[in-house]
């Protein structure tokens, strides 16, 4: 008799995390061309440009689209008439198929997962448990979508039981405004209605696996209520301006999905769930007899042959930075960099204030003053890598130890997405520099770091401090000396409604 094989279970949910790791889906590569050829702010278009091409090298060179790998995400249908052949429970042979997937060696994925989350936070090394949801028909199959988010998307999502008599679109539309582009925008936006707070959530979770269709929607018109929220939804997020890493501009999402369910008549669930622009994920059966999934590799002539435009970015050697000339350097001015920086992350962040209020000096000499520091928790590298991909990651995480950062001596800081008024205004008063690298391009980022040694903190890992050699780096500044941020001047233009 055939039957669907443990082996085969495991084989095909490692080579899932791994496939997603480095293709993004077809149809979402399509969309991200579109909002490039029709972009018209240049900061927004060189973002999309940086993460198109960044693909493109990740499609090719199978690393990682993004540092941050994700938590993986499995909704597994279980055929009642399949048969399984298993020496373990379901979900521990799924997740045995995802620590394969994240040690491979010929790709290490980034183990992001930790345990006792509330307690010491001990990462699991191999970024298990995944998040599983299971349910059943009565095929003989096992159909599966698996799913890698990160966390600063996935921290961007939203829940609220609202009266019947409200308006979604009201809250989503509110929503939307106060995300700002933690979420690593253009992407996807996924909604969840009814049920209840659990079954909204897992709705708006779900409609992110679908196909990106809103032009095929808007080509035929809407048929329903759903449709005609949707077609709303995507026009609108769209004139609010916040484009690609919230630097202004014509696209911010490039789909809105959304799924429902009844629910009470005393309620109205809706949930809210960004996917960024380092969306990954994969739908595959497996049947008795058929052995591991079989993934098919994208059509590389989706991508564009992109080239950044070098007449409007400048070269800047951050050995001859001061404090008294980064005032030459204005928002929106696009950089390339080139010298040494200095990573930090939250965990590296609350150490190096615990050392300051001890008036203990770093480990090993570490000297912070008048560097630049950067968010990051790359990927291990592989092979001859001096590192594996490494994006920033989002920077108001950091807004709560700016100030002794900056009473130490930083010069500046380099991370993604917006900072907080308190922030700005002590960048402002210590006339330092807040610059974006563009989320969703770390691997093209990595191949600007020369070199890379662990300095401090090499315990914590991805935590830890480093110290980067990088050439060409680029970046854009966000915040000014003179506090003036392009995440807030740069949606302003372009904002219609």
């Amino acid at each position: 008799m055939k039957v669907i094989k443990e082996q085969d279970i495991v084989d095909s949910i490692a080579d899932a995390c791994q496939y997603i790791s480095y293709f993004h889906p077809e149809d979402f590569v399509t969309a991200m061309v579109e909002a490039y050829e029709n972009e018209k702010g240049e900061a927004a278009k060189n973002a999309i440009g940086q993460i198109l091409i960044n693909s493109k090298m990740c499609a090719l060179g199978h690393r990682p689209l993004c540092q941050d790998t994700g938590s993986v995400n499995i909704f597994v249908r279980v055929g009642l008439k399949a048969n399984l052949e298993l020496t373990k429970e379901l979900v521990d042979v799924l997740n045995e198929g995802v620590a394969k997937g994240y040690t491979d060696p010929d790709n290490t994925l980034r183990y992001s997962v930790v345990s006792d989350p509330a307690g010491k936070r001990t990462n699991t090394k191999n970024n298990t448990p995944a998040v599983i949801h299971v349910t059943v028909d009565n095929s003989d199959e096992l159909d599966i979508t698996v799913a890698a988010k990160g966390g600063g998307s996935e921290n961007k999502s939203k829940f609220a039981v609202l009266n019947p008599s409200d308006s979604i679109y009201d809250w989503v539309m509110a929503n939307v405004r106060e995300m700002g582009a933690g979420w690593c925008p253009p992407g996807i936006l996924g909604i969840g209605i009814g049920g209840n707070p659990e079954k909204a959530m897992l709705l708006a979770k779900e409609s992110l696996m679908g196909h990106v269709d809103i032009h095929e929607l808007q080509k035929r018109g809407p048929q329903n209520a759903l449709e005609e929220l949707r077609l709303k939804l995507y026009e609108d997020i769209n004139k609010i301006g916040i484009g690609a890493q919230g630097l202004g501009g014509l696209t911010t999402v490039v789909d809105v999905k959304i799924l429902d369910y009844p629910c009470h008549a005393a309620s109205l669930p809706v949930a809210m769930i960004p996917n960024c622009a380092a969306t990954r994920h994969i739908h595959f059966k497996l049947k008795a007899g058929e052995g591991v999934a079989k993934f098919k590799k994208p059509n590389l002539d989706l991508w564009p042959d992109i080239e950044l435009p070098m007449d409007t970015i400048k070269k800047v050697n951050i050995a001859d930075l001061t404090k008294e000339n980064l005032s030459q350097f204005k928002s929106g001015d696009t950089l390339l960099l080139t010298g040494k920086i200095l990573t930090a992350r939250d965990a590296a962040h609350k150490k190096i204030v615990e050392y300051k209020n001890a008036g203990k000096p770093l480990p090993n000499g570490v000297d912070l003053k008048d560097r630049f520091i950067y968010y990051v928790g790359p990927v291990d590298p592989v092979r001859d890598e001096k590192v594996g991909p490494a994006g920033p990651t989002t920077s108001t995480r950091m807004d709560k130890f700016t100030k002794d950062m900056m009473e130490i001596g930083i010069m500046g800081m380099i991370g993604k997405a917006e900072r907080k008024q308190p922030t700005i205004d002590l960048i402002k008063e210590y006339k330092s520099m807040y610059l974006i690298a563009t989320g969703g391009a770390a691997y093209l980022i990595s191949q600007s770091i020369k070199d890379a040694k662990v300095l401090a903190f090499e315990e914590m890992g991805m935590e830890a401090i480093y110290e980067f050699d990088v050439e060409d780096m680029p970046v854009t500044v966000a915040v000014d000396t003179e506090g003036v941020s392009i995440h807030t001047t740069g949606p302003a233009k372009w904002r219609t409604i």
